[in-house]
């Protein structure tokens, strides 16, 4: 027997303004009348919506289009300048923490370095909670226009044992992190405003909805994203949805098994792909090849240095470099083979600093030996191709966390504010944005 719908008017009119903003969002701009049919609401409805939106300075005018015979039509957007969000990268060198509008242009960032191994839990919610306090007072934003935080972290977040209202929980197995209540410690900050909204989730899973939404995963239903830093990760997208539950993380794909007994990873483990592929890695193994470094050598002035030996602007190159880049296209690539052979992934991104570094000069190689190594039938219909949002794409996907968050309430800047009640006043909040909006106006918005 069917179940009787459970939706109210309140659930009903949440679910239309969420249609109308995530249409505008990722396809305006956008008229009332390409509005309607694109969401399927009615031209009443529609109206009423967006005249919601404008009154909350969540929607504004963008233009006019010429419309078959009639009037122009007005031209709806997003406005950027509507709220603000913060997203954190816990990285393995240091915590960036960078300030967006809502179109997801830079307003304010700041880096704080990590000392080598400097994953102690207390510093890291210092820098992430003075960080979070520095780029809002750069920008002049107070605390009722931010949306919420979005935190990439290594390692698996669980909130599936919320038992005591902690909310996440970290296991961060490579940074010596057993359940960490992290957002507990940072709600309990005393340098952030109460009530800020906290939305943590593992770095590679971060990385990856940024590049399904607004890089190289754009337009693809099934899709694995590859962070490749010090070591390695891979976030998975099956039929536009990235895996993962409650008690997920991004597949621990740099800890399956490469080698039977081969090298110790920094997991503890033997022979997983990340002992062989990641940066930390691909240092280790230059090293006991014969390359000597400074003891205080950072990984990725390691890397820089490699390269330099490998593929010198003059003179021969270093054989014993290049061989190790190569044994890295391979062994990266044989990973990548498994991902394709598991999954069958339209499309491959290789992404982070690491990945960006090296892929000029392995990429070719890794596409080859992916290919090589996988079943002739995925191989032929995935490609392999390079993540477009840069070195900011885990702080761009930690700040779509509070995005995705405030979709999912159709735009209400605050829980309170339901059904029923006036707009909430935010003139004075929409001027402070639009000056810095004005400010940042030669960066390009990232979804641009």
């Amino acid at each position: 027997m069917a179940m009787p719908s459970r939706r109210t008017v309140r659930d009903l009119r949440r679910s239309s303004r969420k249609a109308v903003l995530q249409r505008l969002y990722f396809d305006g701009p956008m008229s009332r009348q390409a509005l309607g049919g694109a969401t399927s609401l009615s031209s009443g409805s529609i109206s009423t919506i967006v005249a919601e939106l404008v009154a909350e300075g969540l929607v504004e005018e963008a233009g006019t289009v010429d419309s078959d015979g009639g009037r122009p039509r007005t031209l709806l957007r997003v406005a950027p300048s509507g709220a603000c969000l913060i997203g954190v990268d816990v990285g393995e060198t240091r915590v960036r923490v960078e300030l967006f509008d809502l179109a997801l242009a830079e307003l304010a960032r700041c880096d704080r370095p990590l000392r080598r191994n400097g994953y102690d839990v207390t510093s890291v919610v210092r820098h992430i909670s003075e960080g979070v306090r520095e780029v809002m007072n750069e920008a002049g934003i107070t605390a009722d226009l931010l949306l919420g935080v979005g935190v990439g972290i290594p390692g698996i977040v669980d909130r599936g044992s919320d038992d005591a209202g902690t909310g996440a929980v970290v296991y961060g197995q490579t940074i010596g992190w057993d359940a960490v209540p992290l957002e507990s410690l940072l709600r309990d900050c005393a340098v952030l405003p109460p009530g800020t909204r906290f939305f943590i989730e593992n770095g590679a899973k971060t990385l990856g909805q940024a590049e399904m939404w607004f890089g190289g995963g754009r337009g693809v239903r099934d899709a694995a994203i590859v962070l490749f830093g010090s070591g390695v990760g891979a976030c998975l997208v099956t039929d536009g949805a990235v895996f993962g539950g409650a008690r997920g993380s991004a597949a621990e794909w740099g800890h399956t098994t490469l080698r039977v007994r081969g090298r110790q990873c920094r997991c503890g483990a033997l022979g997983c792909l990340e002992a062989y592929a990641g940066a930390e890695a691909l240092v280790q193994r230059w090293q006991e090849a014969g390359a000597t470094l400074p003891a205080d050598t950072d990984e990725e002035t390691a890397v820089t240095a490699l390269l330099a030996a490998a593929h010198p602007e003059e003179g021969p190159a270093d054989p014993v470099a290049l061989n190790v880049l190569d044994e890295t296209a391979e062994y990266l690539g044989a990973g990548i083979s498994d991902l394709i052979n598991l999954y069958g992934p339209e499309r491959v991104l290789l992404c982070g600093w690491a990945g960006l570094q090296l892929a000029p000069y392995i990429l070719d190689d890794v596409r080859r030996h992916a290919k090589a190594y996988a079943l002739r039938h995925p191989a032929e219909r995935v490609t392999i191709e390079l993540g477009r949002l840069g070195p900011d794409a885990v702080t761009v996907g930690a700040a779509t966390l509070p995005l995705a968050d405030f979709f999912a309430r159709g735009g209400r800047l605050h829980e309170q504010a339901a059904e029923g009640e006036a707009p909430v006043e935010r003139a004075g909040w929409r001027a402070t944005m639009e000056t810095r909006t004005l400010a940042a106006a030669s960066k390009e918005p990232v979804r641009k």
